[in-house]
């Protein structure tokens, strides 16, 4: 089980989480490298946890199946829990975004390439559309009457 864990400093936000529902699924995207061969896919990968795909081979099905070019071994990866909101007093300890099984495969690097949302931590007012692709993300909060901020945001991905 690989698990993507987010740091950041969140500052009159909580509860950050990618915007993700079965009429709008976000697509998390990855970097993915073979265990069998240890080659890593030239391009970014996404997928997205309400879709299933086929195993060849097999009777069951994934989220993500992949085919290394150079082995030619076939892996695959489903989300198995998430996503979990990120609380802004979770920082220096991170928190898991979701939680995948990966057969044959590894992912080694998280771009979050899709809408992510919010609310407002005195106000409860919903942010959403926050794009963290720049590492960073500023608005401000009307109804708290005050600049809310999220920064120094970090991703790995770790055992679980």
């Amino acid at each position: 089980m690989l698990s993507l864990i987010l740091s950041a400093e969140l500052t009159g936000v909580t509860d950050l989480r990618p915007q993700d529902t079965e009429e709008e699924p976000y697509y998390y995207t990855f970097k993915v490298q073979c265990t069998s061969c240890r080659e890593t896919h030239p391009n970014w990968v996404s997928f997205n946890r309400y879709e299933q795909h086929e195993i060849p081979g097999s009777r069951g099905e994934a989220n993500f199946v992949w085919k290394c070019k150079l082995c030619q071994r076939t892996h695959s990866a489903s989300i198995m829990s998430g996503p979990s909101a990120y609380e802004g007093d979770e920082k220096r300890k991170g928190k898991k975004v979701i939680d995948i099984e990966c057969r044959g495969l590894e992912f080694t690097e998280f771009k979050p390439d899709g809408d992510w949302e919010a609310k407002g931590t005195e106000s409860s007012s919903p942010f959403t559309g926050i794009d963290l692709l720049e590492g960073e993300w500023y608005d401000y909060d009307e109804k708290a009457g005050d600049e809310v901020a999220i920064k120094e945001i970090s991703w790995r991905l770790g055992r679980a």
